[in-house]
């Protein structure tokens, strides 16, 4: 298991397969105001390639091809915010799309506690450590520690959508999850424009 750093983008050899796990560090919580810092992804493979992104950066052509490629399955745990956060600062929306909360809210209705770190502890037995989340992700140099942490967020998303995806067959809910896969890009885009706290659905 090995962390790669790259600047910018994610070199043109590197292939992550179909199913690419993902998740953004960022310098806050608000998309308009905060700016995308880091970028991690993983093939499944126990590696993860990280991407910084420099202030101002408005390209990342290697990171855009997977987000925007049908054929590769972007694996998220609260996409909402991520593929949010990519938009805004690349223009390009991720999808196809798959949500290890949205799952965990669908079949996890005994708890309301579905952060990934419990989510974990409960279906893998894994504890990761969230010590870092609120660190400087702006920092120009990351620490070890701060990529040892974004690494944690990406790398047991692949077994966990297993589980998960299990699970949604024996409670007979994959169709609902399927459905709320396909809208969380436009959800994420309705947060851009300008709707995160409303529910467009209510009367």
């Amino acid at each position: 298991m090995a962390n790669y750093l790259y600047q910018n983008d994610l070199p043109d050899d590197v292939d992550l397969g179909s199913i690419v796990a993902i998740d953004c560090e960022t310098m806050g919580l608000n998309p308009h105001r905060d700016r995308l810092c880091l970028i991690q992804m993983s093939g499944g493979d126990g590696d993860c390639h990280l991407v910084q992104v420099a202030p101002g950066q408005t390209e990342a052509p290697n990171v855009c091809k997977i987000l925007s490629d049908p054929n590769v399955l972007k694996l998220f745990h609260y996409g909402r915010f991520d593929i949010a956060a990519m938009a805004n600062a690349f223009g390009t929306v991720a999808r196809p799309v798959y949500c290890t909360k949205i799952v965990s809210k669908l079949v996890r209705t005994y708890t309301d506690r579905h952060g990934l770190r419990n989510l974990l502890q409960e279906t893998l037995g894994i504890d990761i450590s969230k010590f870092q989340q609120q660190s400087n992700w702006g920092a120009e140099t990351l620490t070890e520690a701060q990529l040892a942490y974004a690494a944690s967020d990406v790398l047991h998303l692949h077994k966990l959508r297993d589980v998960l995806s299990e699970r949604l067959e024996r409670e007979g809910r994959a169709d609902m999850a399927q459905a709320c896969f396909e809208f969380l890009p436009m959800r994420a885009q309705l947060d851009l424009a300008g709707w995160p706290d409303q529910d467009i659905f209510s009367h």
